[in-house]
């Protein structure tokens, strides 16, 4: 298993390296077609090894470190190619693994379209350099070798969003690289006050120490840095306000992974280095972190609720964006709460927010391809825009979504968010548990927001006369590409949702080792 957990990680990594190689033959137009179905192939691949680690992973044992690898890789600093996967980490990656081959083979038959934009080869390019780094932080064990896979997915995502993206790209495109760049500075200086104080990088040793020979003070700046820096990705309230620009200029596929992947970097982080390796640290700062989460919540609501009303001028893609700012907030919450249930919750809803924000942007785009536009009113018009009765199938899946989102009990949205306001209501000792209450009431009001806002997208875009005007001649309901791309998104949504120990058996017994030292 160890061989195919490196496979993983090299395979789109040699797919990347080949689009720069003149392979894909002279001519620019045919080259660009091979150059995007070698990345569905590789894609591809890669879900099947994945798929494989899945298959071999011992189940009985999801709190142990599988497929691993740890070699040598710098030793004059101790930096080692420390490689493992447990029952936090297999979710992700195959998250990642799906999530990117569907918007590999989505893209293979819609490019994003733009002015000056190069050829569909450095696309092809940069999206496998994208999923090496994405799966690369789920899988590595080093400090510094998370850092690194921290950043590699920063270039690519800077230029599909500059150069494949629409409107203010390139403004967007800065945000997000300055934004998060800076952020990773500041969490790579508490990776190095940990790794100069306790003597080595490795995740595994520091969270089996959990903190011992690190006084509180280090444990309380350290704590801070990491959670800064990984907040920022997260992305956590007042540090989001790179996020509704990026997804409102990416291209689809883009906003897909965007939200689905590169938001839960962030919070993958804070369970797998924060919690065990600063375990003090993490303690004086969490109900701080579950201040600013509840607040997330309830803004990234209001925030959505104002763009949904009538005349407001609101973005689609930009409503799916701050509501990802509020989803977000309870796997926070759940964090914050320090306790197994709510870290349980927090990577339940990681998931679910993944499959559903993941489906949702797929609908938006195929939308605005559609209508040219995502603006909310244009779309609906004085009338709704009356998806039901002009392209039902795909009024269906954009219902199926919104309710998912708002977290209809029976789908994957709702455990996670319960759970996350379970683990508030019963914090960790030495947490305040009055606080902790106020901010379970204030996530609940946010759940009573986030139906509001969802029901109104629904009644606007679904709902409607379809034999009155609509802003475009004829509406194409669902494409077989379209269909082959979503539809797993819209099971899994189903699965997760009504069998919650799939992966509730894989996370809670490696969280509870997590929080007791490792």
């Amino acid at each position: 298993m160890n061989a195919v957990l490196i496979a993983l990680l090299a395979l789109p990594l040699l797919g990347a390296a080949l689009t720069l190689a003149p392979v894909f033959g002279p001519d620019q137009a045919a080259a660009d077609r091979r150059a995007l179905r070698f990345s569905t192939v590789v894609t591809g691949a890669v879900l099947v090894l994945t798929v494989v680690l899945a298959a071999g992973f011992d189940h009985d044992q999801p709190a142990r470190m599988q497929a691993t690898t740890d070699v040598a890789w710098i030793p004059a600093i101790g930096v080692r190619l420390h490689l493992g996967v447990d029952g936090v980490s297999l979710p992700l990656i195959v998250l990642t693994s799906l999530l990117t081959f569907l918007c590999a083979l989505y893209s293979e038959r819609r490019l994003p379209s733009g002015e000056g934009v190069p050829s569909a080869r450095a696309f092809a390019g940069l999206f496998l350099l994208l999923e090496v780094g994405m799966l690369a932080t789920f899988a590595v064990l080093d400090l510094l070798l998370f850092f690194l896979a921290f950043e590699i997915v920063l270039i690519p995502m800077y230029f599909l969003i500059a150069r494949w993206g629409s409107g203010a790209k390139v403004p967007a495109a800065n945000r997000f690289i300055l934004y998060t760049l800076l952020g990773s500075a500041v969490m790579l200086l508490g990776f190095l006050l940990v790794g100069g104080k306790a003597g080595t990088f490795d995740m595994q040793a520091l969270a089996a120490a959990h903190g011992s020979g690190l006084s509180h003070s280090t444990q309380v700046i350290a704590a801070l840095a990491i959670m800064v820096g990984l907040a920022v990705k997260a992305p956590a309230w007042p540090l989001h306000s790179w996020l509704p620009d990026a997804h409102t200029a990416a291209p689809t596929v883009g906003s897909v992974l965007l939200a689905g992947v590169l938001l839960k970097m962030g919070t993958y982080g804070l369970v797998r280095v924060l919690l065990p390796v600063v375990p003090d640290g993490t303690t004086t700062l969490a109900p701080y972190l579950g201040a600013f989460a509840a607040v997330g919540i309830v803004y990234g609501s209001l925030a959505c609720l104002a763009l949904a009303r009538t005349g407001a001028k609101g973005d689609l893609k930009r409503l799916i964006a701050y509501s990802s700012v509020g989803h977000m907030g309870f796997v926070l919450l759940g964090i914050a709460s320090l306790t197994p249930v709510g870290v349980n919750g927090a990577l339940f809803a990681n998931i679910a927010h993944g499959l559903i924000t993941g489906l949702l942007f797929f609908l938006v785009g195929a939308l605005k391809d559609r209508y040219g536009t995502a603006d909310l009113d244009t779309l609906a018009g004085t009338t709704g825009a009356a998806l039901y009765g002009r392209a039902p199938r795909i009024g269906a899946l954009l219902a199926f979504a919104a309710v998912a989102s708002l977290g209809l009990p029976g789908l994957a949205g709702f455990w996670g968010e319960l759970l996350a306001m379970f683990g508030a209501f019963d914090p960790a000792d030495g947490l305040s548990r009055p606080a902790f209450v106020t901010y379970m009431v204030l996530a609940g009001l946010g759940t009573l927001l986030t139906a509001a806002y969802l029901l109104i997208v629904v009644r606007r875009v679904c709902m409607g006369d379809p034999k009155q005007p609509a802003p475009v001649a004829e509406l194409a309901d669902l494409r077989p590409y379209e269909a082959v791309s979503w539809t797993p998104l819209a099971a899994l949504t189903l699965l997760a949702g009504l069998w919650p120990a799939l992966l509730l058996g894989l996370s809670d017994p490696a969280v509870k080792h997590l929080l007791g030292g490792g």
